[in-house]
């Protein structure tokens, strides 16, 4: 098992997970972060500490997507390993459905 970041993070990417995470598997996007499922430990920390709820472990149904997703994202991503700022407008999107077709990028973070 293993945790994987979802839809629900785009364009809210609050980063309270990246400070929890002892083995800093956190990658960054333009508009949302991604965990490397192969340097995860599996050890839930991250989960309770997002928001949006948009981190879920993979066993849950339907989400072998994210997992491919978080899997090749991480190695084109720039790793991230402190907390940086929330969007300004992060809470305007916080409840928003269908994220990923409006708003996905594959964009790399900024650091």
């Amino acid at each position: 098992m293993t945790y994987v970041v979802t839809e629900a993070c785009i364009k809210c990417k609050y980063m309270d997970c990246v400070e929890v995470c002892p083995v800093d598997c956190f990658y960054e996007g333009e508009n949302m972060l991604v965990i490397n499922p192969d340097e995860c430990i599996d050890c839930g920390v991250c989960e309770p500490e997002c928001p949006p709820n948009a981190i879920l472990p993979d066993t849950e149904k339907g989400l072998e997507q994210w997992l491919e997703l978080n899997r090749s994202l991480a190695s084109e991503w720039p790793n991230i390993t402190r907390k940086g700022e929330a969007p300004a407008d992060a809470d305007d999107f916080k409840d928003e459905k269908d994220k990923f077709k409006k708003y996905f990028s594959k964009n790399p973070g900024k650091r």
